[in-house]
């Protein structure tokens, strides 16, 4: 984005990377594919789900954060990726980190939907 460009023109473009983004993580990203393929599957079987609006957004919300999180990772392992080919302890950190936030995320998830589903009173 240029650093002259403001208001609603940078707004526009700043949508537009985020859009291709998504697209590229889509192509690119297995984990992501299948995490937006379950989330397909998983709204409107939240419309069953014997909870109120609050716990459903819970749901909604932890699922989002997981999204969320793999979209960070997949960036942290494309710019380690960028820097080269070769090991480096550094950026072998960088992508385990990257993946236990990952692994966090979904932990919170699961706790959060068993929680709910499972351990709350309807």
């Amino acid at each position: 984005m240029k650093p002259s460009q403001k208001g609603l023109r940078r707004i526009i473009n700043a949508n537009r990377y985020s859009f291709r983004g998504l697209v590229a993580a889509l192509r690119s990203e297995a984990a992501f594919r299948q995490e937006c393929a379950l989330l397909i599957i998983i709204i409107p079987t939240l419309l069953f789900v014997p909870s109120g609006l609050i716990a459903k957004l819970l749901l909604i919300i932890t699922y989002g954060i997981v999204l969320i999180t793999e979209l960070l990772n997949s960036a942290i392992e494309a710019v380690v990726d960028r820097i080269g080919p070769d090991f480096h302890e550094l950026s072998g950190k960088a992508k385990d980190i990257a993946s236990a936030a990952v692994f966090i995320s979904i932990l919170l998830m699961l706790i959060t939907w068993v929680s709910i589903l499972f351990l709350a009173p309807s």
